[in-house]
């Protein structure tokens, strides 16, 4: 039968053999279509590279930016210890000079009461020598007034000067007779009393000194 023939000549279905080589030419065009795995790696490679220089300079600035930071923490630091220290050395100024200007106020203070009972004293003195003279002259009934007055005035610190037959002390005797003699000069008389006020001459003694 040729008309069977014929059509199984020019209407068969391809022949199995030839799928395969149309997917080959389906995958050769694919795999043409990739990227080359050379250019890939070295534009990877570029990234990388570029990211590790970026990283590089990152740390450097932060490097740098944490070096001016201690350096900037140390003078402040430094500048602060400073302070401190001008600061510590101002306090114990103020703290010395306050102490002494308490200490100065307070010898003032005392001064000022000496020099205020030394003047009371010498106020008393016409008194003193008043009694003194009674006394001498037989008024018995005075002896207890000068020796209550006198024993008040020693417990704040009054000393008379009476004492004869010691050395002429001219810081609280003063010489008014004079009689020729040998040796150191000797208080034997004394012609009116002085007066000390908490070792502070008063008034000198009036003696006669012999020698």
């Amino acid at each position: 039968m040729s008309s069977t023939g014929d059509g199984d000549a020019s209407g068969r279905s391809p022949a199995p053999d030839d799928a395969p080589l149309d997917e080959d030419v389906a995958v050769g065009e694919v795999v043409d279509d990739l990227p080359d795995d050379s250019s890939a790696a070295d534009d990877l490679a570029a990234l990388v590279d570029a990211d590790l220089d970026l990283t590089a300079d990152s740390l450097e600035d932060l490097g740098q930016t944490a070096e001016a930071a201690v350096v900037e923490a140390v003078d402040v630091a430094q500048r602060l210890e400073v302070e401190r220290n001008e600061l510590r050395d101002l306090v114990q100024r103020v703290k010395a000079d306050f102490d002494n200007y308490k200490r100065r106020q307070e010898v003032q203070r005392s001064e000022q009461r000496a020099t205020a009972a030394m003047e009371l004293v010498r106020e008393l003195l016409p008194v003193l020598d008043a009694c003194e003279l009674a006394v001498a002259q037989g008024h018995a009934d005075v002896a207890p007034v000068e020796a209550q007055l006198i024993g008040t005035l020693a417990k704040r610190g009054l000393v008379k000067v009476t004492d004869v037959d010691v050395e002429f002390d001219p810081n609280v005797h003063e010489a008014v007779l004079h009689e020729e003699g040998d040796g150191t000069p000797v208080v034997v008389e004394v012609m009116r009393s002085g007066y000390l006020w908490n070792d502070h001459v008063v008034r000198a003694a009036m003696v006669k000194v012999k020698g």
